[in-house]
């Protein structure tokens, strides 16, 4: 084991290579450990992308499973039609599928998709206005609603067809969301979207699920403590420690030995494992009870259309369904330039945020046909993942992909899922959260900060976005408007802290005057973030544009696709058309420039170590 202080370990986009391929090698370095990965052996080896993706399914299946959890706890023994493991397993599928799209012709980012907690609100909101509720009010407390349980309520018939309901709530948000999509109404209000207003959305990101993080952990704390404890010690204390790849084999004099940072790039499946492993033995019964199934799942199930039943399309589901895609868009789009930062690559083009939108919209419409109750969307906490590893591949989020599909088809395997303990899905969403939140934080410094006008902008976008779902949540009396879609509509959207965050600072940032220098907007550059684009060469910016770029064979489709369409394609005259040449199918993102020797071009990047 070596430590490496004078000499970081930064990994680089394997696009960057030709670019800076003309250019003078940097000095050498004589620690061997401090030779970049990327440089020396390409793409990260499929042992290494083996254990990123079980490291990222692990993120996913607790956000899967905290999300149907919170929808499915007030359901009564027995009330679902079908075994929860099937119901996993195809939100699994529909995930692992819509991330396969969405690395190949997508934003072609390395992100993988899962059911936010976009869709939750709404979802809750929709059960709600259907089941019958008993009100009580214990004192001066707020109103707490619970399920009719008389004989003459029929709960279990409206539970499932209030999940029917929900369904089609994700089918009207897919159909939304692909039309905007295919629009190109992402790539249009993108560009207008500065730092004041992309930093808000992350940093509510972040502390909008405080209250499920600590629903998770309170059910035993000191085994979530333990958790967030060797997640912070893998990924800080002990984060440059570097291993050689194969420690037993013994060190060539001939061969260069390059060590990776082991510590850091597992620190959430090492924990995860060991306070898995402790909690069994100490016998410790902290496992999600609302999925556990009373029935053995199969081994093989093909998930398909109306497998329990076509879903149910009313008013109050179109409404709650255009809830969620306005609030899954502006979390999807928060996503794009989170990740595309992280990998120090240019804000997401146009092009790219309107195929990734639109992609996201398919992979919801096929959830809602399987019958799943939640959509797919960018998730939060893998982006948080890959900024706490600084690691994060095309490869990587392909094989997430591909192993969800895998569990989608076998709900058996699926199941293994609900065996998590509780503690643990609360530690690992509540530190990859604080991840989203303080790469928030970090990016106000790309306008002016002292300006009164941001300084307003900020604090008011933040503030009113937590207060309000607040405000709606402990009011004595529910928002009625006397039209039962209106008042989910509304309910919904309001309880929505990222919208809510992205509207408030998108309508303030465009609408009271300032320079664009004080907005974080460079001369000629309406980009999101373009302190760090204007510092980047040329050339190296044009081949870091080819990342975002359709593959190889699909971009003579460009040429065929009507002009309503052509949103989808690279303009002519995009940088990354013009020099570079069409970017090559395969791998094109590679590991994040933070485990391999940093170009002296971008040592004034933000770095995340």
């Amino acid at each position: 084991m070596s430590r490496s202080h004078a000499h970081p370990i930064q990994l680089q986009s394997v696009g960057f290579q030709d670019a800076l391929a003309s250019r003078p090698p940097p000095p050498a370095v004589q620690n061997p450990s401090s030779h970049s990965w990327a440089s020396l052996c390409g793409p990260p080896p499929w042992g290494l992308c083996c254990l990123l993706a079980l490291q990222h399914i692990l993120v996913l299946g607790s956000l899967l499973c905290a999300s149907h959890l919170l929808l499915l706890q007030s359901l009564p023994a027995g009330g679902l039609a079908y075994s929860p493991a099937q119901l996993l397993a195809t939100s699994l599928f529909s995930c692992g599928l819509s991330t396969t799209l969405q690395t190949w012709i997508g934003s072609r980012l390395p992100l993988v998709q899962a059911p936010s907690f976009e869709f939750l609100v709404p979802a809750l909101v929709l059960t709600s206005q259907n089941l019958p509720l008993a009100i009580q009010t214990p004192g001066n407390s707020s109103l707490m609603l619970h399920l009719c349980e008389e004989p003459g309520c029929h709960g279990l018939e409206l539970w499932n067809n209030s999940l029917k309901e929900v369904s089609g709530a994700v089918v009207v948000s897919g159909l939304l969301q692909g039309t905007l999509g295919l629009l190109g109404t992402p790539g249009h209000l993108f560009p207008l979207c500065g730092p004041l207003v992309l930093a808000p959305i992350l940093v509510v990101a972040g502390l909008s699920a405080h209250r499920e993080v600590a629903l998770f952990c309170s059910t035993h704390w000191g085994l979530a403590l333990l958790l967030i404890l060797l997640m912070v010690v893998c990924s800080q204390h002990l984060g440059s420690c570097q291993l050689p790849p194969f420690p037993w084999r013994p060190a060539s004099a001939s061969s260069t030995c390059i060590h990776i940072p082991t510590f850091r790039l597992l620190s959430v499946l090492v924990p995860v494992a060991c306070v898995w492993i402790i909690s069994a033995l100490l016998g410790l019964s902290v496992i999600p009870r609302g999925l556990s199934a009373s029935t053995e799942a199969p081994w093989f199930w093909l998930p398909h259309p109306a497998e329990w039943d076509w879903p149910l399309l009313t008013p109050r589901a179109l409404a709650a369904g255009i809830s969620m895609a306005l609030a899954a868009s502006a979390s999807s789009l928060g996503c794009y330039a989170l990740c595309g930062w992280l990998l120090h690559l240019p804000p997401p083009p146009p092009h790219a945020c309107s195929r990734g939108l639109g992609l996201e919209g398919l992979g919801s419409m096929l959830a809602g046909l399987l019958g799943s109750s939640m959509g797919t969307a960018s998730s939060f906490p893998n982006v948080g993942t890959v900024s706490l590893i600084q690691a994060g591949s095309q490869r990587v989020a392909r094989l997430v992909g591909l192993l969800c599909m895998g569990l989608g088809l076998s709900p058996r395997l699926a199941q293994l899922l609900t065996t998590i303990p509780l503690p643990v899905l609360g530690g690992v969403l509540g530190v990859t959260q604080a991840v989203v939140m303080s790469t928030g934080f970090s990016s106000f410094h790309l306008a002016d900060i002292d300006s009164g006008r941001n300084v307003f902008i900020v604090g008011f976008s933040i503030f009113m976005a937590l207060l309000l779902p607040r405000w709606l949540r402990e009011a004595p009396v529910l928002l009625s408007t006397g039209w039962n879609p209106m008042d989910v509509f509304l309910r919904s959207l309001l309880m929505e802290p990222i919208f809510l965050a992205g509207l408030l600072g998108f309508l303030l940032e465009n609408t009271i005057p300032g320079t664009r220098l004080e907005r974080g907007l460079g001369q000629e550059l309406p980009s999101p973030f373009p302190a760090k684009e204007a510092r980047m060469p040329q050339k190296s910016r044009e081949k870091a544009a080819q990342e975002y770029n359709l593959p190889f064979p699909l971009q003579n489709l460009c040429l065929c696709i009507s002009q309503p369409f052509r949103c989808l394609c690279p303009l002519p005259e995009d940088p990354g058309n013009e020099e570079g040449g069409p970017a090559e199918p395969g791998e094109t993102v590679d590991l994040l420039p933070s485990f391999g020797e940093q170009c002296p071009e971008f040592r004034t990047q933000l770095r995340f170590q």
